[in-house]
């Protein structure tokens, strides 16, 4: 798939990205197949770096578990085929590409307006 095709389980925005799932899953007791990721921030990194400094796949959970506001366990229960969407939605957000996609998208709207 071409790096800037856009599938359709997926909806990029300014500063969100929203995952559909393949399936349903319970996020904080509640059943959904949907997941809304935000925008990291420095603040974002920094704290994933230091509640798991030596563990590469346990920062990026901690990380995609806050951005979502979910419990890591509750990404734990995911089909890999899921997290994977969630991985290659983080990806997009936080590519400069993505961004302005998002913001070409709404014509008569500034980048961060």
């Amino acid at each position: 798939m071409d790096k800037n095709t856009v599938p359709a389980w997926l909806r990029p925005g300014t500063d969100a990205i929203t995952v559909t799932l393949s399936r349903a899953e319970a996020f904080n007791g509640v059943k959904t197949n949907q997941l809304v990721l935000r925008a990291p921030t420095v603040r974002d990194m920094r704290g994933a770096q230091k509640l798991h400094p030596d563990d590469v796949e346990e920062r990026e959970l901690a990380l995609f578990a806050s951005l979502a506001q979910v419990a890591p366990a509750d990404l734990e229960q995911l089909k890999l085929t899921d997290y994977n969407r969630l991985q290659d939605a983080y990806f997009r957000l936080v590519s400069d590409a993505a961004t302005e996609s998002a913001a070409g998208a709404r014509p008569g709207h500034a980048a961060g307006a």
